[in-house]
């Protein structure tokens, strides 16, 4: 595993001003740093769209440049065919990441068109899910 896309769904830009309980202290600069200062053994690429159709487009470029996607589609995850259509196609992992505890929100967040692709699926840890995720990664 050494090419990593990281892709970052809706309002994730926004981190460090949305609700700390459920998205934590850090802004996406800063958790994107912590996983490059990490793992300097591998190379990322690290995406973030408010617009489905952008999204669509990085996973469609992305096919046979990565080995792994790593993707917190955010409000995507349960609203978006279209992005599971596109990771259809990747043939490498795809790691489902959130921040929060999405299994255990709001009712309108219970359908998840991205979990039926994931290879593994990290949550409910703030930053630490992207943590786990890249560790996993690295592990098969």
């Amino acid at each position: 595993m050494k090419r990593i896309l990281i892709i970052n769904g809706p309002n994730l830009n926004m981190l460090g001003r949305r609700d700390k309980k459920h998205y934590g202290n850090l802004t996406l600069k800063e958790i994107n740093s912590l996983i490059k200062n990490g793992n300097r053994d591998l190379k990322f690429k690290f995406v973030q769209s408010n617009y489905e159709g952008k999204i669509v487009t990085i996973i469609q470029k992305s096919l046979n440049k990565f080995d792994a996607i790593v993707i917190n589609p955010g409000a995507f995850t349960h609203t978006s065919v279209a992005i599971h259509d596109a990771l259809e196609m990747f043939k490498g992992p795809i790691i489902e990441v959130h921040l929060s505890d999405v299994d255990n929100r709001e009712d309108y967040r219970k359908i998840n068109y991205i979990r039926p692709l994931s290879t593994k699926v990290f949550s409910a840890k703030f930053e630490n899910s992207y943590l786990e995720a890249i560790n996993y990664l690295k592990n098969i």
